[in-house]
This record gives C-alpha cells, structure tokens and sequence, in this order.
C-alpha cells in the first residue's frame, strides 16, 4: 500500500493533543514488560511469560468486555515446569479488571516497533488537522469515542475470542475518516512501492479511499494469509464512526490551500495561470 510522508494542509495551532497521545503511546512502548529484551535482540521466555501477564491485565479480550466471562486462570508472569515442558505459569488473577477501562488501556499499548510507528505517521500526518478543526478537548473525546467504537464494534463480531487486542488502530482510523470528511481535496504526498519508492502526491480522497479499501478487502480474508491477526473490522468501524462524528463539521472548514505544479514527481512544474 501507499506510505504517507505529508500533507499540504497547513494548520492554525499546535496540536497538542495529538503530539500527547503520540507521546503516551511511545512512553508505554517503552515501559512494556518484556518488550526491552525482545527490540535488543535478547528475548527470553522470562519476558514473553511477563508480557503475557501484562497483556492479560491491560488489553482488551473480546470474550471479557461482551459477556464479562473470565478465565478462572491467568498468566501470573512467571516461569514453571510441567507434564508438558517449561511454560508460562498460571494462577488465580491478583487484581480486577475492568473489561470498560481495558479498552482505553489497550489503546496506547502496541505489540512492535512496526505497529507503533505505522500508527503514529498516521496520526502525526492527519490528526493534526483534524484537531485544529475540532478543537483540542473535542478532538480529545472524539479519539477516545472513535477507539471505543472500534473496539465494541470488532468485539462484538469476534464475542467468543480470548485473545488480546491492543493497538490505537481503530481510533488512528477514525481520524482518516475524519479528515476524509473535512479535507477531501488535500494532497497527500506519499512514497509508492514501484521497483522503488516513488513519491506522488495524491488527493486524500484517493489515499484515504484506497486504505479504506484495503481494510476491507484484509477483513474478508482476501489478500493476506492471516486476517486474524490484525483487527481489521476495527478500522472498518473506526473509520465510518470518524466520517459519521465528523460529517456536521464539513460545512465552514475552510479548503485546504492548492498545491502549484503536477501532482507527482519531486520537482514538480509550476503551472500557468492565465
């Protein structure tokens, strides 16, 4: 698919909020319990069995958050041997989850240096418009609610699933939704995959529209060997909950600036006016 690198949509304020929750995300990354090991090369089963028990307390189990159904055992972080070999030990959980605050948790936590940066060059390139649209507190709880629907949107369809979900994909894609909405019409430098990386520069309706598609078509299976891996009904949720929220702003946002020359090529021609 097609990397975005910059907009050509100038912004009137800081956008803090976004620059905060870039911010948070890496600080969690970071701090991650057995994550150091593994972005060192040195992984261990020490680490993987503590960022099991991480995951189980902070990430979202669609199991947990529909139906409040618990696993009566639960990784405690620590190392055992059994019947079957050495593995990751497991106990009656030491704390109280809440399946509600789970979804908020699981949104600055990611899995890889991968994960986090691809969500954060999103964010960074079409979160700060649509904050400077919004608002910062409102652009604050439409994230949040754009996470949350996500979130219950992909549980819903996946309620039988034990397995975590983490990422602050489903609310990054309620920001492209947004900006979709509100700035159709911007242009979006991107690097392409041809041979080499080509840079062009798109309309975001065309680079939005395209990622769109691509969620969809991954979510039915089609294109990847492992669908299950990635929540793509969270970005498809996402993303129309972003377009439905940000709808009533379009009227009175004023239109991004029109780039001169072509819209591809590094140095683009200036056109003429007449």
């Amino acid at each position: 698919m097609v990397i975005p690198v910059h907009d050509v949509n100038p912004v009137r304020r800081t956008p803090w909020v976004t620059y905060a929750l870039i911010g948070g995300c890496v600080f969690v990354f970071l701090f991650m319990p057995g994550l150091s090991g593994s972005v060192a090369g040195d992984s261990s089963l020490a680490q993987f069995c503590h960022l099991q028990a991480f995951l189980d307390q902070y990430a979202v189990v669609p199991r947990e958050l529909i139906h409040h159904q618990f696993p009566r055992l639960v990784p405690t972080g620590e190392v055992a041997v059994g019947p079957q070999g050495t593995g990751c030990l497991l106990g009656p959980a030491d704390y109280d989850k809440s399946p509600e605050l789970s979804v908020l948790t699981a949104m600055f936590l990611h899995g890889s240096w991968l994960h986090l940066l691809g969500n954060m060059l999103f964010l960074l390139i079409f979160g700060n418009n649509v904050e400077d649209r919004m608002g910062h507190v409102p652009f604050a709880l439409f994230y949040g609610v754009c996470g949350y629907a996500a979130t219950y949107g992909f549980a819903l369809f996946n309620d039988g699933s034990a397995d975590p979900l983490i990422g602050a994909s489903g609310a990054i894609a309620g920001v492209l939704g947004a900006y979709l909405v509100l700035y159709p019409r911007a242009r979006v430098w991107v690097l392409v995959p041809f041979l080499v990386f080509l840079p062009l520069r798109l309309p975001a309706w065309l680079v939005l529209g395209f990622w769109f598609v691509l969620q969809a078509l991954y979510s039915s299976g089609e294109g990847v060997s492992e669908a299950g891996t990635v929540a793509y009904a969270a970005h498809i949720v996402g993303f129309l909950a972003g377009m439905l929220i940000a709808w009533p702003l379009r009227r009175g946002t004023p239109p991004p600036p029109e780039p001169r020359g072509l819209l591809f090529g590094r140095h683009a021609r200036p056109r003429h006016t007449w």
